[in-house]
């Protein structure tokens, strides 16, 4: 993710943007894929501020054999990706509150 100059955030912005994050790899999983098609879903979002903000985003999915040739990486790519976008949106926000 770029620089994008943020304040130190405060542990209840570091939880918000955990929790933006994972629900956005959830919900566009389960946006191409029927719940019930998904054995196992793991999504693990990890903040460290520490001299600067660093996100970690990790997405394990497994489907169901009945899912086929579905390619479960390239969605749990897809969701990690989606999952960024958000929460670097989330980020310039709290950057600049006018542009809510």
């Amino acid at each position: 993710m770029e620089e994008i100059g943020l304040p130190a955030l405060t542990p209840e912005q570091l939880e918000t943007l955990c929790t933006i994050a994972e629900e956005t790899a959830r919900k566009h999983i389960l946006s191409k894929v029927p719940a019930k098609r998904v054995e196992k879903l793991d999504i693990t979002v990890e903040t460290t501020a520490e001299k600067s903000l660093t996100l970690s985003i990790e997405v394990e999915l497994t489907l169901s054999p009945l899912m086929g040739e579905f390619n479960a990486k390239a969605l749990a790519d897809e969701a990690v990706k989606q999952a960024f976008t958000a929460a670097e949106k989330y980020l310039r926000e709290l950057k600049c509150p006018s542009q809510k």
